[in-house]
């Protein structure tokens, strides 16, 4: 739709009569108010100058049936040049008339600011109402109307439209904005999840490893071999108080030759005949 709607004056008439058509072309085609005879008068007398008026220009489309309004709706709409607003008469035979009209028209294109113009009670206001329901954009207009009505109504609707649009095209940046913000809080859930699930894995893991790992070492104390003998014997373990006992500890662990001969000398003390009862066996 076309969003510079500021300068959007463009106006559909539905109407069967042609000279009706005529006289709101002469209503709001005109872009200057043109002085009175009086108001010309007034300016000569007291020397002031013509009062001119500059009028708001209105682009004026035609139909003449409520089917042909609702084809140059359509129209618009695929060009993107749409009305800001309609005047209908609500008697246009043998088609549609107003009300239909109208409310064939919303169903396409809802935002359209429409005056109705009737001269008789073909509908009450309750009618309408039940027929359209009650929204902002219905006005009727009595027949025969006033131009400066006209004038009023036309620039007032007009602007009201652009007003509409205006804060329409507002409300969908910020569905646009928060729809991006929150496609973008989803993202960083998503990758905070992921995030959370992936050092949770690391976790278990670590626990599970640590576990594996104190298991294997309870396993491998229980499997290793024990020497019954190790604490008997280690550098520096032969105190001198030691040495002067000979059957410590110590006496009993040193090499085997140095052992040896000290059994023989200590059995040859206790013994004194012994090797020389031995020498004579030997002899035998």
């Amino acid at each position: 739709m076309n969003t510079n709607s500021s300068h959007n004056r463009r106006i559909l008439v539905i109407d069967d009569n042609r000279a009706i058509h005529e006289d709101f072309r002469k209503v709001l085609g005109r872009q200057a108010h043109s002085p009175t005879g009086l108001e010309t008068a007034e300016a000569a007398l007291f020397g002031e100058a013509t009062p001119r008026v500059e009028l708001p220009t209105f682009e004026i489309d035609s139909a003449f049936q409520g089917q042909e309004g609702l084809d140059l709706i359509e129209k618009s709409l695929r060009e993107n040049r749409p009305y800001a607003m309609a005047f209908v008469d609500v008697r246009m035979p043998p088609g549609w008339d107003g009300v239909e009209t109208t409310a064939k028209i919303w169903q396409r294109y809802p935002d359209l600011q429409v005056v109705i113009c009737t001269a008789y009670s073909d509908y009450s206001w309750e009618e309408m109402l039940q027929r359209l329901g009650y929204s902002d954009r219905l006005v009727i207009l009595k027949k025969p109307f006033d131009n400066i009505e006209v004038l009023q109504l036309a620039n007032s609707l007009t602007e009201k439209w652009r007003l509409y649009q205006q804060a329409k095209c507002r409300l969908e940046d910020l569905e646009k904005m928060v729809q991006e913000r929150t496609r973008a809080q989803e993202t960083t859930n998503s990758e905070l999840a992921a995030a959370n699930q992936q050092l949770k894995i690391a976790t278990e893991q670590a626990h599970q490893m640590a576990a594996a790992a104190l298991v294997a070492n309870k396993a491998k104390g229980q499997h290793e071999p024990r020497n019954p003998h190790a604490h008997e014997w280690s550098p520096g373990y032969d105190q001198p108080a030691a040495r002067h006992h000979p059957d410590s500890d110590s006496a009993r662990i040193r090499p085997d030759g140095q052992n040896q001969r000290r059994r023989a000398v200590e059995h040859h003390q206790r013994h004194p005949g012994f090797l020389q009862d031995r020498g004579g066996q030997d002899d035998l």
